[in-house]
C-alpha cells in the first residue's frame, strides 16, 4: 500500500508541474518555441520553476515508491498524471472539461483500481546482472534509435508518433535504471560517483528529454503525448518482467485481468492525451 501512495502523490506532484509549466509555454509564439534561447525565456517565471521544482519533487517520490516496489505496478500508476492533470488544469489553466473527458478520466481511475485489486504482484530479481542489462538496455537503445532515425524521414504526424514511441520507451527504461539505482542508495554520495547507475539513470534521462523534444517539434502533439502516455507503462511493465524477472498475477488468469484492467485504464489516459495534443495544437498562443 505504502509504495501504491508514494506512486500516486508522484503522478499528481507530476500532474501539477507539467499544468504549471504549460500554463507559461502556451503563452509562447511558434516563433519563440523554436528559439535556442526558448528554455532560458521560460525559466524567467516563477511559476515555471515551481512547475520544475515540483518534477524533482515528485521524481523523489517515484524513486522511494521503485525502491519499495515493482516496476510493473509503479510505472502503470503514473500513466494517471495525465488523468490528475485534467482537473488541476481546469482550475488553474480555464481549461475546459466536456462529458467525454470525464467519461474517459473515469475509465481510467477504474481501470487503475481494478488492476490493483486483480494483481498480485511478485518480485523478482533484487539486480539484474550484466548480461540481462546488456541484452534489455541495449536492445531498448537500439529500439530508440530505429524509431527516431524511421520517424525523421516521415510526415509530421508518422514523426510524432514515432518518435514518441521511442521517447516512451527511453523512459520505460529510465524507470528501470532508477530501480537499479534505488538499490545502491546505501553507497551514499561519494560511493554513488563510482556507481553506474547514477551516470545511466544520467545520461538515459538526457537523451529521453532530448528524443521527447524532438517528437514535440514535428508539430503533431497528440499523438507525441498520446504514445509517450501509453507507450511508456506497457513497455515498462515488459522490463519489469522481462529484466526484473517480476510477475503481475501466480496464474494465467491472474495475468489476463490484470492486462484488461491496463488496457482499461490506458484507453482512458490515451483519449486524454489525443484530447490535451489536439486542443494545444489548434489552440492560437499569443506572444509572450
Amino acid at each position: 500500500m505504502q509504495t501504491i501512495l508514494l506512486a500516486l502523490v508522484a503522478a499528481l506532484l507530476f500532474a501539477l508541474s507539467t499544468v504549471l509549466q504549460q500554463r507559461v509555454a502556451m503563452r509562447a509564439s511558434d516563433r519563440q518555441a523554436r528559439s535556442p534561447w526558448f528554455m532560458l525565456r521560460l525559466a524567467r517565471s516563477p511559476v515555471w520553476l515551481g512547475g520544475i521544482a515540483l518534477t524533482w519533487i515528485g521524481y523523489g517520490f517515484h524513486v522511494a515508491a521503485l525502491s519499495g516496489g515493482e516496476i510493473v505496478v509503479v510505472q502503470p500508476i503514473l500513466a494517471m498524471t495525465m488523468v490528475f492533470a485534467l482537473p488541476i488544469g481546469a482550475r488553474l489553466s480555464a481549461q475546459p472539461l466536456n462529458p467525454r473527458d470525464v467519461a474517459a478520466a473515469l475509465l481510467a481511475g477504474a481501470g487503475l483500481a481494478a488492476f490493483l485489486l486483480t494483481s498480485s504482484p511478485q518480485e523478482g530479481v533484487e539486480g539484474p546482472g550484466p548480461g540481462p542489462w546488456l541484452a534489455w538496455g541495449g536492445g531498448t537503445l537500439a529500439l530508440a534509435a530505429l524509431l527516431t532515425l524511421f520517424g525523421l524521414r516521415r510526415a509530421p504526424s508518422r514523426k510524432a508518433a514515432l518518435v514518441g514511441t521511442a521517447a516512451a520507451v527511453l523512459f520505460a527504461l529510465h524507470g528501470a535504471i532508477t530501480k537499479a539505482f534505488t538499490e545502491e542508495l546505501h553507497l551514499g554520495p561519494i560511493g554513488l560517483l563510482g556507481n553506474w547507475t547514477l551516470w545511466a539513470v544520467l545520461i538515459v534521462a538526457a537523451i529521453s528529454m532530448a528524443v521527447s523534444q524532438i517528437a514535440l517539434q514535428a508539430g503533431d502533439l497528440a499523438p507525441a503525448i498520446a504514445t509517450e502516455s501509453v507507450v511508456d507503462p506497457v513497455f515498462s511493465v515488459v522490463l519489469g518482467i522481462g529484466l526484473y524477472q517480476e510477475a503481475l498475477h501466480t496464474t494465467s488468469g491472474g495475468h489476463v485481468a490484470s492486462l484488461l484492467s491496463l488496457a482499461a485504464m490506458l484507453a482512458g489516459v490515451g483519449y486524454l492525451s489525443l484530447r490535451e495534443g489536439g486542443r494545444l495544437r489548434r489552440r492560437r498562443l499569443p506572444t509572450l
